[in-house]
């Protein structure tokens, strides 16, 4: 049984629900559950066009969602925070003593053989265990 875990959260996947599941049968008793959103600032040339008022609004949309997501989900704390998803979650991780990372993961494509999706890199980099939930296809 572990008692911090870590659930990163894509907004615009429905795979959270299984691994909120897992994540609670795997709690110890007095466990704590962090929902994580890795929010990420527009790329490149993007960001030039956009201004702190749209970025903020974004930010702030992305909390909302977050929160709306884990309604009805007792005992679960959500975080958002700005970064690049794999890096984030492994640092915030280890940041917060967690000692599980339960995360959803899609049915890898050809890039992601070459690229590594998030999870693969959270897989490879974490110091704390890692399960990883196959959404069905």
């Amino acid at each position: 049984m572990y008692h911090k875990i870590l659930v990163p959260m894509a907004l615009d996947h429905g795979v959270s629900t299984h691994t909120l599941e897992i994540a609670n049968a795997l709690r110890a008793k007095d466990a704590q559950v962090f929902a994580l959103h890795v929010h990420e600032a527009p790329q490149g040339s993007v960001s030039a066009y956009l201004d702190e008022e749209t970025v903020a609004a974004g930010f702030e949309k992305a909390r909302a969602g977050l929160e709306d997501k884990l309604s009805g989900q007792p005992g679960v704390t959500p975080v958002i925070v700005k970064g690049h998803s794999a890096r984030t979650i492994i640092d915030y991780a280890e940041a917060n003593g967690v000692d599980c990372i339960v995360m959803g993961s899609h049915k890898p494509g050809l890039s992601d053989y070459f690229l590594g999706s998030t999870a693969a890199r959270v897989v490879r980099h974490a110091s704390c265990a890692v399960h990883v939930h196959r959404a069905p296809s």
